[in-house]
Formats: structure tokens, sequence, C-alpha cells
């Protein structure tokens, strides 16, 4: 699938784990995504970018309500009426035959859906002269599944992935970009919150050296938005806090711009919510003092700890 573009220099964001239908604490975050979905279209258009980056866990559940299919349909015609393309992938939480309904019909709005592992990865080609970039979309899916549709056997997703790799045919004098949902450093995983899961045993480990190749790997899952072994290979992090083990994250967008082969800038938007989650912590007589509540948000997400 190859596309051509109007000009060069190209800036990407790079985004992931909306988890849009979200409840903490039984309390609704959709008033909170609405803003903070708004809020991204304007930084989009501010920033003039050439296309979003949806790095898997579009939706909460995998039956999401159909408050929160609105929410997402609201903000993806939001970004069609921008004209900004969407590669997107299925995370672990999302159902990949939900996900990716209309998924054909679609590509004529520039909405790229990987949602489903179809005998190799999905690539989508954007071409210019002396200018290419390759996107490679491998959604969230289990080794087992690849096994079967491979019919070869493997048992860890590092072993797995690295059978995908070998099959993968890398021109590495054009732009590759990877987007997938979990990497690790050698035996070291990403610094999780409360509201991620990871399999026992780090099975689902793989080492970023895996993709040394790919000159970006946007990644999904994580909800700390950080970086895994070199800067290019990088969680974007959730768009909210979702739960009260993120009440330190700074959550932050990375916009990227592509100059040309190995000439990537990385700028980080914050995100400011609409609510803020934060943590207070002392006597009641002191908590509720005036002066230790005036000027800030009342309308917080707030956790006291009574001392």
């Amino acid at each position: 699938m190859i596309f051509r573009l109007e000009r060069c220099g190209m800036k990407f964001a790079h985004i992931g784990d909306l988890h849009i239908g979200k409840r903490v604490h039984d309390f609704s975050m959709l008033e909170d995504q609405r803003y903070i979905l708004d809020q991204m279209i304007k930084i989009f258009e501010e920033q003039k970018v050439d296309g979003v980056l949806i790095a898997g866990d579009v939706y909460d559940k995998t039956v999401p309500s159909a408050e929160a299919v609105q929410l997402f349909d609201e903000f993806i015609t939001g970004l069609a009426k921008a004209e900004i393309p969407v590669y997107m992938i299925s995370g672990n939480h999302d159902s990949s035959e939900r996900l990716s309904f209309g998924r054909n019909l679609f590509k004529r709005s520039n909405l790229y859906i990987a949602s489903q592992f179809n005998q190799e990865i999905e690539k989508i080609t954007i071409k210019e002269d002396g200018y290419n970039i390759k996107f490679y979309m491998l959604p969230f899916v289990k080794p087992a599944y690849i096994n079967h549709v491979l019919k070869i056997q493997t048992e860890t997703y590092e072993e797995c992935f690295k059978h995908l790799m070998e099959q993968v045919k890398i021109n590495e004098d054009e732009t590759n970009i990877l987007l997938h949902q979990f990497v690790t450093v050698g035996k070291n995983s990403p610094e999780l919150s409360d509201s991620e899961t990871s399999s026992l045993g780090g099975i689902d480990n793989i080492d970023y050296r895996l993709f040394d190749a790919f000159d970006y790997v946007a990644l999904g899952h994580i909800h700390k938005p950080q970086a895994m072994g070199r800067e290019m290979v990088r969680y974007a992090g959730s768009i909210l806090k979702y739960s009260f083990s993120e009440v330190k994250h700074k959550k932050t967008m990375p916009i990227l711009e592509f100059k040309e082969k190995g000439n990537i800038d990385i700028k980080l938007e914050e995100l400011v919510p609409l609510r803020d989650m934060r943590e207070i912590k002392g006597p009641i007589e002191e908590l509720l003092k005036k002066e230790n509540y005036e000027g800030t948000n009342t309308d917080d997400y707030i956790r006291a700890i009574i001392t």
C-alpha cells in the first residue's frame, strides 16, 4: 500500500493507551477523556502533524460501552475532518474483531487499522521524491496464534518475534517505523503502574535490540511515558492517570519530526487534564485548613491519607 505526499519534512504524533470507557474507583472517565482528546486534536493542528500513530489499547474493555464507542468515533471523525491520517494497532485490551470493523472502508479516510495478524506484518509506505517512510504495524498477538498461522513452534514472545523479524525484509536505506505493544531491556521490564498487567515469569518480554533495524518503535501498553534502551524505542504512556500509582507521572505525547534517514527529533508535548489525580496526606485538621487547599483544583481526583 503506497501513497504520495505533497511535501517533505514530516511530523507524527505517537499516542496509545486511550482506554476509552475506563472507570477508576467506579468513576466514569468519559468526560475527562473527551476533554483530553479534544486537546490532542488542537495540538495536532497547531503542530501541523502529518499523521497520528495509535499504539493500541484504544478501549478499556474488549466489549466497550456505546458511550465509549461514540467518543472514539468523535475523535477519529475530528482527525478525518482535519485531514490527519491515522495508523492504529489493537492492544491487549481491545477486541481485534471489533476494532477492525470497517477497516477497508476507513482507508478512504486515511484511517489504517491493523488489528489482526495475517501471515505477515502489515506495512504502509509513504513515498515522496527522495523520501520514504515505511510503517510496520504489529498488533497485540500471542505466540500460540502466530504459531498456528505460520505453522511454527515457539514458546516465548521473544522467540516468536525473532522469527517474525527474520522474515521481514527491511530496507535500512528507508525510514522504518514499528507500531507494537511491549518491549523490555534485557530482563528489565519498564516501570509499571497498578492499572497494567504483566505475564508471570517474564514470558512476554521482548528485548528492544530485536528491533534495532527500526528508526523508531512506537510502543503501547505501559502507562508511564518512557524510553526503553534507546530514545527511539518509546512508550507514549496513557493519555490520563488511571490509577493512584500514577500520581507522579507527567503525561506527555511524543511529537516526532522526521527530517531525513537517521534524523528524528522528539518533542514531548504535555497533556493537561480536566482534573488531575493526586494524593494528600496528614492529620485531618491540617488537610481541612483553607490555606492547604486554596488555589488548588478542588475537583481533582484525590486520595486522602489521614494520619
